[in-house]
């Protein structure tokens, strides 16, 4: 079976550059990335996705080849950098798969707009407001880098040079297999994370947890209206063994399906790829755009 070609862009959206890769045609399909990753994250799925649907995995705000500002790192703001995308592209609705601070964005863009959100997907995410409410000694522990990367300045210095380090650290602490992610696929992240201001603006989006807390806060009773899967690796100390993540979604969406991927830690994308290919493609049947 041949594979679309996937193809990269870069446009002027909401005052800021932004990078996606694009591949396929029919309706569209957004994909949004999480930490320690860019738009790479996806190479299992765009290529499955891009047989039935338009597929458009951009580089999020400081994140990849997207350009990384001083500020404008609060959920809402990278939302409307979403928006200011789809409204470049004159794409008016979309089905929106996200994994970790991806998810983060994808919760504020279906909150505040709803009306552009068919269907979403949410992986291997506790939402923000639900981690700050539930904070105690041992959720600090297995969340110390929410609160190293909210250190001002001093974290840029630390990594410096050790970019490897640090990136290797959470791919194999994160990852049910700690080789899950290695050769080629870690280089990349490597030299993604290693280009100027890279490691800032990843830092940048933790540094906006304050305020994302508080946009949580306000809308918090306002159930997401799009039908909503919600994933998750079986073996991640910090969200699936940590929470009750089938709950903990079914409080934030009206319509919620929720599965535990096994065999798979934080990245259940990248571990499991062909389990949730399979309920990706489940779940966006019937979407037509």
């Amino acid at each position: 079976m041949s594979h679309p070609e996937v193809t990269h862009h870069t446009i002027s959206a909401n005052g800021i550059r932004q990078h996606y890769v694009e591949a396929g045609e029919g309706a569209p399909v957004v994909l949004l990335h999480g930490f320690p990753e860019t738009h790479y994250a996806w190479r299992h799925q765009i290529p499955v996705l891009a047989q039935h649907y338009r597929v458009i995995a951009p580089d999020l705000r400081g994140y990849g080849e997207t350009e990384k500002p001083a500020g404008g790192y609060d959920k809402r703001s990278m939302a409307n950098d979403l928006r200011a995308l789809l409204r470049e592209l004159k794409i008016e609705r979309i089905a929106l798969v996200s994994h970790d601070r991806g998810a983060r964005v994808a919760t504020r863009f279906a909150k505040d707009h709803p009306e552009v959100v068919d269907r979403l997907v949410v992986m291997d995410n506790v939402p923000t407001r639900i981690v700050a409410q539930s904070f105690d000694a041992r959720i600090a522990r297995a969340y110390w880098f929410f609160l190293f990367h909210q250190v001002p300045d001093l974290p840029e210095s630390l990594i410096a040079g050790k970019e490897r380090a640090w990136l290797r650290h959470f791919f194999s602490d994160w990852c049910y297999d700690p080789h899950a992610i290695s050769g080629d696929a870690f280089e990349t992240y490597v030299r993604a994370y290693e280009a100027p201001g890279a490691v800032r603006g990843a830092l940048a989006d933790y540094r906006a947890n304050a305020v994302d807390v508080a946009q949580d806060k306000e809308d918090a009773d306002v159930l997401i209206q799009a039908p909503t899967l919600a994933l998750w690796g079986e073996e991640f100390y910090a969200v699936g063994k940590m929470f009750d993540t089938a709950s903990v979604w079914k409080g934030m969406a009206r319509d919620v399906v929720t599965h535990a991927i096994p065999h798979a830690g934080h990245l259940p994308h990248e571990e499991q790829p062909e389990i949730v290919n399979r309920l990706l493609v489940d779940f966006l049947k019937g979407w037509q755009g």
